[in-house]
């Protein structure tokens, strides 16, 4: 038996990366249904730079679950849009004829000192980051709530539980999520509904895997060489790693979703290699 049996899981964020993962851990572990909704458009955030995933991406998530056995609905759709994630939920319910699990995974990334950050920048991150998180759960409660039951995760990160420089943006909406989380943890509890955080720290995806994050751990060098950098990366951890697979996260909010962690709701969950305790 899978600690996913039967349930149904709705993953934003999942054309790539640690969203993938998610995708094809859960349903390796017997989940009935997986649905991956992801922007999968470059100009959905203009301010990234890097290049976001495709819509090939996204249907690739897809084509892997269902390569493992399982069922899984893409839908491309961007969490700053509440229509569009009351629409994901309704296609969801209407699918499978109900959605057990979200993990609300959907986030972008970029650089540059507070004082420099453009009202753009600023104001995209946390569309995506954290508004965008909370129009996802906006979007799921009011039917976990009718049903009495669910379990929710927000990605936030080591960022959401200190700062970091050169990311003020990013921390400011990783540290909402958790304030999120926890409010939505005390509304949900009475009506069966659990709500916690994962926070890891760096992961082998493309949101640090680019040009412009090997630019900020080589202190400035615009050519900088993953290869230069990732000592750098080393030395943030207490475990001899630079960075986590996407599976190590995806390992994690395997057990906080399932009903192995029937009791642990409002909680953080750090998987971070020792970061946060270097």
């Amino acid at each position: 038996m899978g600690r996913m049996d039967g349930k149904v899981v709705l993953i934003t964020g999942g054309a790539r990366g640690q969203g993938r993962s998610h995708a094809l851990v859960f349903a390796r572990e017997g989940a009935a249904g997986i649905i991956a909704c992801d922007v999968a458009e470059q100009h959905g955030s203009p301010t990234v730079p890097y290049p976001l995933a495709t819509g090939e991406d996204l249907f690739e998530t897809a084509r892997l679950v269902e390569s493992v056995g399982g069922k899984c609905l893409a839908l491309k759709a961007d969490v700053r849009s509440s229509a569009q994630m009351r629409g994901v939920v309704e296609r969801a319910v209407s699918e499978f004829g109900r959605v057990d699990v979200l993990l609300a995974n959907a986030g972008i990334e970029s650089f540059g000192a507070a004082h420099e950050l453009t009202e753009e920048e600023w104001d995209e991150m946390l569309a995506v980051n954290l508004t965008g998180v909370w129009k996802s759960c906006r979007a799921i409660v009011p039917h976990m709530i009718e049903r009495k039951s669910g379990a929710i995760v927000l990605t936030s990160s080591i960022a959401g539980l200190k700062g970091l420089g050169n990311q003020a943006h990013y921390c400011a909406a990783k540290h909402g999520v958790v304030g999120l989380m926890r409010s939505l943890a005390i509304e949900l509890a009475p009506h069966g509904v659990r709500v916690n955080t994962i926070h890891p720290s760096s992961v082998d995806t493309p949101i640090i895997k680019n040009q412009a994050m090997y630019t900020l751990f080589s202190g400035g060098d615009p050519d900088a060489k993953l290869e230069e950098v990732t000592p750098a990366f080393r030395s943030l951890n207490l475990l001899n790693t630079p960075w986590m697979q996407p599976e190590d996260i995806s390992n994690a909010l395997l057990w906080l979703a399932s009903d192995e962690a029937r009791y642990v709701t409002g909680s953080t969950l750090t998987v971070d290699a020792g970061l946060m305790a270097k």
